[in-house]
């Protein structure tokens, strides 16, 4: 994806982050659970959420998981991880990187190595993919587990049509990500999971003229508001319904499956 001032679209979202990305109340513990179910994680194990925004997702797998070690939370915006709370909660460690840093050393890490990872919705933000993924492999235990989370190629989301077709253009493909986990000496496997999505029109609305997507701070505040008419004049409805599909790319080590 092209470059963009991705750290200081976060720095300006933080505030209100989570209230974009919190659809609704099952939203955030079913994909926790999906992230858990999929990295197959226990509660003894070291633990990294690369990307971790302000801490979503990775809050709710440790109240379902019960960690002994506390999950780290990565992420390079301070202001986003600054919304886990001061201080943090125990069972949560903020390390302001980016996953270029993990990968290449740059960043001190307070485990030597992960048993498990997880990069939700961020690998796009990265700008080799292929060399980062791998420097990531390098920092997993000899049965740890790699899993990154990724819209796939195209969405339905009711966004306007120039913001879709941008999407396209830039969005990753995930068998791409595959290929890049098997180079890095992983058994890499490509799934997918899916959640119905229904937001209040208003609201979704809102969330489009906040910029709730990196994708849409590559549109100038017009381009946001034209954009924001084309949904009205498609979308009369009050409550947008629409699936959430993402891409489950999961790398393992080699002979360490279920």
């Amino acid at each position: 994806m092209e470059r963009r001032d991705v750290r200081g679209h976060y720095d300006e979202l933080a505030a209100e982050y989570d209230e974009h990305w919190v659809y609704g109340p099952d939203y955030i513990p079913w994909m926790a659970g999906q992230i858990a179910e999929a990295l197959r994680v226990s509660c003894a194990d070291r633990i990294a959420d690369v990307g971790c925004g302000t801490g979503l997702f990775a809050r709710e797998v440790a109240r379902q998981l019960q960690p002994v070690h506390p999950i780290l939370c990565v992420d390079p915006s301070q202001a986003m991880l600054r919304q886990l709370g001061t201080p943090p909660p125990p069972d949560l460690v903020p390390i302001v990187a980016s996953a270029e840093d993990i990968a290449e050393g740059r960043a001190s890490l307070p485990y030597e190595q992960l048993d498990a990872m997880w990069l939700k919705e961020s690998v796009h933000h990265v700008t080799d993919q292929a060399g980062a993924l791998r420097g990531l492999a390098e920092r997993l235990t000899p049965r740890g587990r790699l899993l990154v989370v990724m819209l796939p190629a195209t969405i339905q989301y009711p966004l306007f049509q120039a913001a879709l077709d941008r999407f396209e253009e830039l969005q990753p493909d995930p068998a791409d990500i595959q290929a890049h986990l098997s180079a890095a000496g992983l058994e890499a496997s490509l799934t997918h999971v899916e959640h119905e999505l229904r937001i209040d029109r208003d609201k979704y609305l809102g969330m489009v003229r906040a910029r709730y997507m990196s994708l849409l701070s590559t549109f100038t505040d017009s381009e946001i508001e034209k954009g924001i008419e084309e949904m009205q004049g498609a979308h009369p409805e009050s409550v947008l319904v629409f699936p959430d599909r993402f891409a489950f790319v999961l790398g393992q080590r080699r002979g360490q499956g279920a």
